[in-house]
């Protein structure tokens, strides 16, 4: 079964408050479409913690392992995947090569056990430039950092 799953977050003041829009869609074998968006905004928070947050509800959507294509504009999710970064921090127990921590772990280690059983190809598309699925996710992304009940969110 292939998914198609895109993501986007948005962070005002990073830190600030800050919201994801994730879909998650599928065609089935008879033609037919079905797509599920979410999304959710947080008080206090950064874009890239949104990012990896949008990323991993996407994940965490599938019920069974799939063949995925994620797309983001976020260089920090692709980059992490395709430059194989996270397989040197994997290894290094969260350390960059230039001897820092790397930031956000405990979503990192979430979106690692949540990609973990499906078969992935990751596609970075340049934000804001009218990729129909990529400017959905950002319109909720931003929606849901407005709303009014806010999830407590602190950067870790």
């Amino acid at each position: 079964m292939h998914v198609e799953i895109y993501s986007d977050g948005s962070s005002r003041g990073n830190p600030g408050p800050g919201g994801y829009g994730t879909i998650v869609r599928y065609v089935a074998p008879d033609g037919q479409e079905h797509i599920r968006e979410f999304s959710e905004g947080f008080s206090m928070t950064t874009n890239n913690r949104m990012e990896l947050l949008g990323a991993i509800v996407g994940f965490e959507a599938l019920i069974k392992p799939c063949d995925v294509t994620f797309t983001s504009d976020s260089k920090y999710v692709i980059d992490a995947f395709n430059e194989n970064w996270i397989d040197y921090w994997k290894t290094h127990d969260f350390v960059k090569k230039d001897k820092k921590k790397v930031k956000n772990r405990d979503l990192w280690e979430r979106l690692l056990k949540a990609v973990a059983v499906h078969n992935v190809k990751y596609v970075w598309v340049k934000g804001h430039a009218g990729h129909e699925y990529n400017e959905r996710c950002d319109s909720l992304a931003v929606k849901a950092s407005e709303g009014e009940n806010l999830v407590p969110n602190v950067e870790t």
